[in-house]
């Protein structure tokens, strides 16, 4: 009996030998064990079917599609930057410029520098799934969206204001057309553009010293018009640029035959009323398409939705 009592008592010494080993262990389990046990249990604690089995917080789809678009504007505002900077450098009419409202290499440069840092946040955010950055992302399109609302709304109300603004613009670059090259592209792309000449007709020429048709005026190029006014033949090789010779000197229906004798600040203001509804809408669905939630994975009865954190998929 003695011997087999003492069996008994090896036995029940290894098993409590092997238990205080197993409680040891247990209790010296790293940090990042014991948190993911826990993340597990609040996992397991939420209803299998308020997620679904395919749950993502982030639409892939929506997320690279984001990504991309962010990336080739955030790359053409490094190029807007690059361009005014260069522009600014070799800038040396300030006279010519001061007919603008505003320098056009300077405007390209704060355009770029705000486009590039509104595309990194919506570039970054999307990327990295950061809420707060595209949460700004879509704040700062919302605010874009309503500044040009807003400028569309006061260009109706004030019309005539901004016809006078427009036709001041538009007369003083006609005075400093022969000062800076970049000025003068810019008009003869525009009359080329808008099949215009002149301010309100052909004859605003007058107002240049070199095409004045003054006969005091010694210019080679007294009583004409920028070759941009001419009516030009698609099939033509060369262009005449001295098309528009002495055409101030004629009347309205005679250089109408050579010229586009209409102004330049009725097209402007016609094209813009026609495109402004046009351009709404785009700006307008280039600020909701971000915004959009896809349909929710969490059940039956999901439906889109707008939200300003963008491309997060609710998980309550």
């Amino acid at each position: 009996m003695s011997g087999r009592e003492g069996e008994q008592d090896r036995g029940r010494g290894s098993v409590a030998l092997a238990a205080g080993r197993s409680g040891d262990k247990s209790g010296s389990a790293p940090l990042g064990s014991l948190r993911s046990r826990s993340a597990m249990a609040k996992r397991a604690a939420v209803p299998a079917g308020a997620l679904g089995d395919d749950f993502s917080f982030v639409s892939p789809m929506a997320k690279y599609v984001l990504f991309f678009f962010n990336l080739l504007f955030w790359v053409i505002s490094m190029v807007m930057v690059a361009v005014g900077v260069y522009a600014r450098l070799l800038k040396h009419a300030e006279a010519a410029m001061a007919c603008l409202a505003v320098d056009p290499a300077i405007l390209l440069i704060v355009v770029g520098v705000l486009t590039f840092l509104i595309t990194f946040c919506g570039c970054v955010g999307s990327l990295r799934e950061n809420i707060c950055l595209l949460q700004v992302f879509s704040v700062c399109l919302t605010i874009i969206f309503l500044l040009q609302l807003a400028a569309g709304v006061l260009g109706f109300v004030f019309s005539d204001k901004a016809r006078g603004k427009v036709s001041e613009i538009i007369n003083g670059a006609i005075v400093h057309y022969r000062d800076d090259l970049d000025l003068q592209n810019l008009i003869d792309f525009g009359q080329k553009e808008f099949s215009c000449c002149g301010g309100v007709s052909y004859k605003d020429w007058s107002q240049n010293m070199y095409f004045n048709c003054t006969a005091t005026n010694p210019s080679r190029e007294r009583c004409s018009v920028p070759f941009s006014c001419c009516l030009h033949d698609t099939d033509q090789a060369v262009i005449n640029t001295m098309c528009g010779h002495g055409m101030q000197a004629r009347g309205y229906l005679e250089a109408s035959a050579f010229i586009h004798t209409n102004g330049c600040i009725d097209k402007l203001v016609n094209w813009t009323h026609s495109n402004l509804f046009l351009l709404g809408g785009i700006n307008a669905l280039g600020l909701a398409l971000p915004q959009v939630r896809g349909w929710g994975t969490g059940g039956q009865g999901a439906a889109p939705e707008l939200c300003f954190g963008g491309l997060f998929w609710g998980a309550g």
